[in-house]
Protein backbone atom coordinates (compact mmCIF):
# COMPACT_ATOMS: atom_id res chain seq x y z
CA UNK A 1 0.00 0.00 0.00
CA UNK A 2 1.24 3.48 -0.89
CA UNK A 3 0.61 6.33 1.53
CA UNK A 4 0.21 9.83 0.13
CA UNK A 5 1.22 13.13 1.69
CA UNK A 6 1.17 16.74 0.50
CA UNK A 7 3.67 19.60 0.39
CA UNK A 8 2.01 22.95 -0.29
CA UNK A 9 3.78 26.16 -1.31
CA UNK A 10 0.72 28.43 -0.75
CA UNK A 11 0.76 29.64 -4.38
CA UNK A 12 -0.79 33.02 -5.14
CA UNK A 13 -3.14 32.62 -8.08
CA UNK A 14 -3.84 35.35 -10.61
CA UNK A 15 -6.47 37.78 -9.29
CA UNK A 16 -5.76 36.55 -5.76
CA UNK A 17 -3.43 37.66 -2.94
CA UNK A 18 -1.31 36.29 -0.10
CA UNK A 19 -4.14 36.22 2.43
CA UNK A 20 -6.36 34.22 0.10
CA UNK A 21 -3.44 31.89 -0.70
CA UNK A 22 -2.98 31.08 2.99
CA UNK A 23 -6.72 30.51 3.42
CA UNK A 24 -6.58 28.16 0.43
CA UNK A 25 -3.70 26.27 2.07
CA UNK A 26 -5.80 25.88 5.21
CA UNK A 27 -8.74 24.49 3.25
CA UNK A 28 -6.46 22.15 1.33
CA UNK A 29 -5.04 20.82 4.61
CA UNK A 30 -8.52 20.30 6.04
CA UNK A 31 -9.57 18.41 2.93
CA UNK A 32 -6.40 16.29 2.99
CA UNK A 33 -7.16 15.48 6.63
CA UNK A 34 -10.65 14.26 5.75
CA UNK A 35 -9.45 12.29 2.72
CA UNK A 36 -6.86 10.26 4.60
CA UNK A 37 -3.56 11.79 3.51
CA UNK A 38 -0.79 11.03 5.98
CA UNK A 39 1.02 14.37 6.20
CA UNK A 40 0.60 17.98 5.14
CA UNK A 41 3.80 20.00 4.97
CA UNK A 42 4.39 23.67 4.19
CA UNK A 43 7.44 25.37 2.76
CA UNK A 44 9.89 28.17 3.50
CA UNK A 45 10.38 30.51 0.56
CA UNK A 46 11.67 34.06 0.92
CA UNK A 47 11.11 36.99 -1.42
CA UNK A 48 9.04 35.08 -3.99
CA UNK A 49 6.10 36.95 -5.49
CA UNK A 50 4.02 33.89 -6.36
CA UNK A 51 4.34 32.06 -3.03
CA UNK A 52 2.99 33.06 0.39
CA UNK A 53 4.71 30.36 2.46
CA UNK A 54 7.61 32.11 4.18
CA UNK A 55 7.39 30.91 7.79
CA UNK A 56 6.53 27.20 8.09
CA UNK A 57 6.50 27.01 11.89
CA UNK A 58 3.85 29.70 12.24
CA UNK A 59 1.73 28.22 9.47
CA UNK A 60 2.12 24.77 11.03
CA UNK A 61 0.64 26.08 14.28
CA UNK A 62 -2.38 27.41 12.41
CA UNK A 63 -2.87 24.24 10.37
CA UNK A 64 -2.51 21.91 13.34
CA UNK A 65 -5.19 23.91 15.15
CA UNK A 66 -7.54 23.60 12.19
CA UNK A 67 -7.12 19.87 11.44
CA UNK A 68 -7.74 16.71 13.45
CA UNK A 69 -5.57 13.73 12.51
CA UNK A 70 -3.14 14.51 9.71
CA UNK A 71 0.52 15.05 10.58
CA UNK A 72 1.61 18.66 10.07
CA UNK A 73 5.17 19.49 9.12
CA UNK A 74 7.75 21.72 7.47
CA UNK A 75 9.15 21.03 4.06
CA UNK A 76 11.32 22.45 5.31
CA UNK A 77 12.91 24.79 7.83
CA UNK A 78 16.05 26.14 6.16
CA UNK A 79 18.40 25.46 9.02
CA UNK A 80 21.33 27.61 7.91
CA UNK A 81 19.40 30.76 8.85
CA UNK A 82 18.55 29.78 12.41
CA UNK A 83 19.77 28.59 15.77
CA UNK A 84 19.11 24.87 16.18
CA UNK A 85 18.09 25.65 19.77
CA UNK A 86 15.43 28.13 18.65
CA UNK A 87 14.09 25.68 16.05
CA UNK A 88 13.94 22.96 18.71
CA UNK A 89 11.99 25.22 21.07
CA UNK A 90 9.43 26.00 18.38
CA UNK A 91 8.86 22.41 17.28
CA UNK A 92 8.70 21.15 20.90
CA UNK A 93 6.01 23.74 21.58
CA UNK A 94 4.07 22.40 18.61
CA UNK A 95 4.60 18.83 19.81
CA UNK A 96 3.33 19.76 23.27
CA UNK A 97 0.11 21.14 21.83
CA UNK A 98 -0.38 18.48 19.13
CA UNK A 99 1.39 15.33 20.36
CA UNK A 100 2.18 12.72 17.74
CA UNK A 101 1.26 14.97 14.83
CA UNK A 102 4.35 17.11 14.21
CA UNK A 103 7.10 16.62 11.61
CA UNK A 104 10.20 18.79 11.45
CA UNK A 105 11.63 18.72 7.95
CA UNK A 106 14.99 20.49 7.68
CA UNK A 107 17.07 21.51 4.70
CA UNK A 108 20.32 23.27 3.90
CA UNK A 109 19.09 25.37 0.93
CA UNK A 110 18.71 29.16 1.40
CA UNK A 111 15.06 29.29 0.33
CA UNK A 112 15.66 32.63 -1.36
CA UNK A 113 18.23 34.85 -3.05
CA UNK A 114 21.45 36.45 -1.75
CA UNK A 115 19.66 39.51 -0.40
CA UNK A 116 17.19 37.52 1.69
CA UNK A 117 20.03 35.28 2.87
CA UNK A 118 21.94 38.35 4.09
CA UNK A 119 18.86 39.81 5.77
CA UNK A 120 18.13 36.55 7.60
CA UNK A 121 21.70 36.21 8.83
CA UNK A 122 22.54 39.80 9.79
CA UNK A 123 24.56 40.19 12.97
CA UNK A 124 25.63 36.55 13.27
CA UNK A 125 29.05 36.11 14.83
CA UNK A 126 29.01 32.31 15.04
CA UNK A 127 27.87 29.99 12.27
CA UNK A 128 27.73 26.23 12.77
CA UNK A 129 28.01 23.74 9.94
CA UNK A 130 24.82 22.12 8.75
CA UNK A 131 26.04 18.77 10.05
CA UNK A 132 26.60 20.23 13.52
CA UNK A 133 23.16 21.82 13.52
CA UNK A 134 21.60 18.43 12.74
CA UNK A 135 23.51 16.92 15.66
CA UNK A 136 22.35 19.75 17.90
CA UNK A 137 18.72 19.29 16.88
CA UNK A 138 18.90 15.59 17.67
CA UNK A 139 20.33 16.37 21.11
CA UNK A 140 17.75 19.05 21.86
CA UNK A 141 14.77 17.00 20.66
CA UNK A 142 15.77 13.69 22.22
CA UNK A 143 17.23 15.01 25.48
CA UNK A 144 20.03 12.45 25.32
CA UNK A 145 23.27 13.65 26.89
CA UNK A 146 25.42 11.24 24.89
CA UNK A 147 24.54 13.08 21.66
CA UNK A 148 27.11 15.82 21.14
CA UNK A 149 25.60 19.31 21.11
CA UNK A 150 27.17 22.74 20.84
CA UNK A 151 25.86 23.55 24.33
CA UNK A 152 25.92 20.32 26.39
CA UNK A 153 23.28 20.11 29.09
CA UNK A 154 21.06 22.74 27.52
CA UNK A 155 17.46 21.50 27.43
CA UNK A 156 14.91 23.35 25.27
CA UNK A 157 11.48 23.90 26.77
CA UNK A 158 8.70 22.92 26.92
CA UNK A 159 9.70 19.47 28.14
CA UNK A 160 7.33 16.90 26.65
CA UNK A 161 7.13 13.10 26.68
CA UNK A 162 6.80 12.70 22.90
CA UNK A 163 9.26 13.48 20.13
CA UNK A 164 8.46 15.02 16.71
CA UNK A 165 9.70 13.20 13.65
CA UNK A 166 12.90 14.69 12.23
CA UNK A 167 13.20 14.57 8.43
CA UNK A 168 16.26 15.52 6.41
CA UNK A 169 15.40 16.99 3.01
CA UNK A 170 17.71 16.07 0.16
CA UNK A 171 18.05 17.21 -3.43
CA UNK A 172 21.66 16.25 -4.12
CA UNK A 173 24.06 13.39 -3.76
CA UNK A 174 25.25 13.75 -0.15
CA UNK A 175 21.99 14.22 1.72
CA UNK A 176 21.17 10.54 2.03
CA UNK A 177 24.55 9.75 3.52
CA UNK A 178 24.20 12.46 6.19
CA UNK A 179 20.59 11.50 7.01
CA UNK A 180 21.59 7.86 7.38
CA UNK A 181 24.60 8.52 9.59
CA UNK A 182 22.69 10.93 11.82
CA UNK A 183 19.66 8.67 12.15
CA UNK A 184 16.92 10.92 10.77
CA UNK A 185 14.12 10.17 8.35
CA UNK A 186 14.90 11.12 4.73
CA UNK A 187 12.95 12.60 1.86
CA UNK A 188 14.39 13.19 -1.59
CA UNK A 189 13.13 16.11 -3.68
CA UNK A 190 12.61 14.43 -7.05
CA UNK A 191 10.73 17.60 -8.03
CA UNK A 192 14.03 19.48 -7.80
CA UNK A 193 16.45 16.88 -9.11
CA UNK A 194 14.86 14.11 -11.20
CA UNK A 195 18.08 13.06 -12.89
CA UNK A 196 18.74 9.88 -10.94
CA UNK A 197 20.90 11.27 -8.13
CA UNK A 198 18.09 10.55 -5.70
CA UNK A 199 18.25 6.81 -6.30
CA UNK A 200 21.88 6.65 -5.21
CA UNK A 201 21.21 9.04 -2.31
CA UNK A 202 18.44 6.72 -1.14
CA UNK A 203 20.76 3.73 -1.37
CA UNK A 204 23.33 5.67 0.68
CA UNK A 205 20.67 6.42 3.27
CA UNK A 206 19.69 2.80 3.80
CA UNK A 207 23.22 1.39 3.71
CA UNK A 208 24.56 3.94 6.21
CA UNK A 209 21.56 4.20 8.51
CA UNK A 210 22.39 4.40 12.22
CA UNK A 211 19.34 4.08 14.54
CA UNK A 212 18.58 6.97 16.88
CA UNK A 213 16.02 7.75 19.57
CA UNK A 214 14.23 10.02 17.10
CA UNK A 215 14.36 7.53 14.23
CA UNK A 216 14.85 3.95 15.44
CA UNK A 217 14.47 2.47 11.96
CA UNK A 218 14.93 3.96 8.46
CA UNK A 219 12.01 5.87 7.01
CA UNK A 220 12.06 7.57 3.64
CA UNK A 221 9.86 9.38 1.14
CA UNK A 222 10.10 10.91 -2.31
CA UNK A 223 8.45 14.20 -3.30
CA UNK A 224 7.19 15.13 -6.77
CA UNK A 225 5.08 17.81 -8.46
CA UNK A 226 1.72 16.58 -9.75
CA UNK A 227 -0.95 17.86 -12.15
CA UNK A 228 -3.90 15.48 -11.86
CA UNK A 229 -7.33 15.95 -13.41
CA UNK A 230 -10.25 13.80 -14.55
CA UNK A 231 -8.86 13.45 -18.07
CA UNK A 232 -5.42 13.46 -19.66
CA UNK A 233 -6.36 16.59 -21.61
CA UNK A 234 -7.42 18.49 -18.50
CA UNK A 235 -4.26 17.44 -16.66
CA UNK A 236 -2.11 18.59 -19.58
CA UNK A 237 -3.82 21.97 -19.50
CA UNK A 238 -2.92 22.34 -15.81
CA UNK A 239 0.62 21.18 -16.48
CA UNK A 240 1.16 23.91 -19.07
CA UNK A 241 0.53 26.46 -16.33
CA UNK A 242 3.16 24.72 -14.22
CA UNK A 243 5.55 24.76 -17.22
CA UNK A 244 5.24 28.52 -17.51
CA UNK A 245 5.59 29.18 -13.78
CA UNK A 246 8.71 27.05 -13.53
CA UNK A 247 10.25 28.68 -16.59
CA UNK A 248 9.66 32.17 -15.18
CA UNK A 249 11.12 31.21 -11.80
CA UNK A 250 14.25 29.65 -13.27
CA UNK A 251 14.88 32.53 -15.69
CA UNK A 252 14.49 35.23 -13.03
CA UNK A 253 11.28 36.60 -14.58
CA UNK A 254 8.85 35.61 -11.84
CA UNK A 255 5.44 37.19 -12.38
CA UNK A 256 3.42 38.58 -9.44
CA UNK A 257 0.87 35.77 -9.71
CA UNK A 258 0.51 32.16 -10.79
CA UNK A 259 -1.02 32.84 -14.22
CA UNK A 260 -4.05 31.17 -15.78
CA UNK A 261 -3.71 28.86 -18.76
CA UNK A 262 -5.62 31.34 -20.93
CA UNK A 263 -3.07 34.08 -20.29
CA UNK A 264 -0.07 31.99 -21.34
CA UNK A 265 -1.50 30.37 -24.47
CA UNK A 266 -0.01 32.95 -26.81
CA UNK A 267 3.33 33.27 -25.06
CA UNK A 268 6.12 33.15 -27.71
CA UNK A 269 8.41 30.48 -26.28
CA UNK A 270 11.86 30.31 -27.85
CA UNK A 271 13.41 27.01 -28.89
CA UNK A 272 15.65 27.15 -25.82
CA UNK A 273 12.67 27.75 -23.53
CA UNK A 274 10.78 24.84 -25.06
CA UNK A 275 13.74 22.60 -24.30
CA UNK A 276 13.81 23.80 -20.68
CA UNK A 277 10.09 23.01 -20.41
CA UNK A 278 10.63 19.52 -21.82
CA UNK A 279 13.36 18.85 -19.27
CA UNK A 280 11.23 20.19 -16.41
CA UNK A 281 8.48 17.69 -17.22
CA UNK A 282 10.65 15.05 -15.51
CA UNK A 283 9.86 16.86 -12.26
CA UNK A 284 6.09 16.48 -12.48
CA UNK A 285 3.53 13.70 -12.75
CA UNK A 286 0.84 14.60 -15.29
CA UNK A 287 -2.28 12.62 -16.02
CA UNK A 288 -5.67 11.20 -15.17
CA UNK A 289 -6.12 9.46 -11.79
CA UNK A 290 -5.27 6.01 -13.17
CA UNK A 291 -2.24 7.29 -15.05
CA UNK A 292 -1.06 9.27 -12.02
CA UNK A 293 -1.44 6.21 -9.81
CA UNK A 294 0.74 4.17 -12.13
CA UNK A 295 3.41 6.86 -12.27
CA UNK A 296 3.39 7.34 -8.50
CA UNK A 297 3.70 3.60 -7.99
CA UNK A 298 6.71 3.43 -10.28
CA UNK A 299 8.35 6.34 -8.46
CA UNK A 300 7.73 4.75 -5.05
CA UNK A 301 9.24 1.47 -6.21
CA UNK A 302 12.33 3.22 -7.59
CA UNK A 303 12.89 5.04 -4.30
CA UNK A 304 12.17 1.96 -2.14
CA UNK A 305 9.36 3.66 -0.24
CA UNK A 306 5.69 3.23 0.52
CA UNK A 307 5.05 6.97 0.87
CA UNK A 308 5.06 9.66 -1.80
CA UNK A 309 4.70 13.37 -1.10
CA UNK A 310 2.71 15.24 -3.76
CA UNK A 311 3.15 18.93 -4.60
CA UNK A 312 -0.07 20.02 -6.36
CA UNK A 313 1.61 23.14 -7.76
CA UNK A 314 -1.12 23.94 -10.30
CA UNK A 315 -3.27 26.99 -10.88
CA UNK A 316 -6.47 27.46 -8.89
CA UNK A 317 -7.42 26.33 -5.41
CA UNK A 318 -10.35 24.39 -6.85
CA UNK A 319 -8.00 22.49 -9.18
CA UNK A 320 -5.63 21.68 -6.32
CA UNK A 321 -8.49 20.40 -4.15
CA UNK A 322 -9.91 18.36 -7.02
CA UNK A 323 -6.49 16.85 -7.72
CA UNK A 324 -6.07 15.51 -4.20
CA UNK A 325 -9.68 14.24 -4.18
CA UNK A 326 -8.98 12.26 -7.35
CA UNK A 327 -5.78 10.85 -5.89
CA UNK A 328 -7.49 9.88 -2.63
CA UNK A 329 -10.18 8.06 -4.58
CA UNK A 330 -7.88 6.15 -6.92
CA UNK A 331 -5.54 5.15 -4.06
CA UNK A 332 -8.50 4.33 -1.81
CA UNK A 333 -7.15 6.35 1.10
CA UNK A 334 -8.92 5.92 4.41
Amino acid sequence: MIHLSILDYSPIDEKSNSREALIATTKLAQLADKLGFKRFWVSEHHGMQTLAGSNPEMLMMHLAANTQNIRIGSGGVMLQHYSAYKVAEGVKLLEALYPGRIDLGIGRAPGGNKITHSALNIGKSRISSYEQQVKDLKAYLSGQEEITASFPGLIPTPIVDTVPQLWSLGAGGNGGLLAGREGTSYIFAHFINPGGTGLQATEDYFSNFSPSVITPKPQNMVAVFAAVAETEEAAERLAKGFDHWMLMIESGRETPYYMTFENIQEYPYTAEEKEIIRNNRRRIIVGSPDSAKQQIGQLAAAYQTDEVMILPQIFGKENRMKAIELLAEVFQLD
